[in-house]
């Protein structure tokens, strides 16, 4: 994959601690530093599947996970879904 690849994050919306359901990016900011440091620009896009985020390249979904199992704030430099996230925006075509 190129240095510098358009990386679409997809996500939807979660509950978090019992308020209402809706999009939320508090939970993105670590992917998205992540991605950016790597020279990739993200454009976040919604959809309507609860707890889902998707990481699009070229049209195809490279990976995916519950937005909930990623950690809240931070540079996603300990998040472990992060790196596995990284890398499999490295390994896309």
């Amino acid at each position: 994959m190129p240095k510098k690849a358009v990386v679409t994050i997809r996500y939807g919306p979660y509950s978090a601690v019992g308020l209402a359901v809706e999009h939320r990016t508090f939970r993105l900011e670590g992917l998205q530093a992540v991605l950016k440091k790597d020279g990739h620009e993200v454009v976040l896009e919604k959809i309507e599947d609860w707890d889902v985020v998707e990481l699009v390249v070229n049209g195809e979904v490279v990976f995916h996970c519950n937005i909930k199992d990623l950690e809240f704030g931070g540079d996603g430099k300990l998040d472990p879904l992060c790196e596995e996230a990284r890398v499999a925006v490295l390994k896309a075509y």
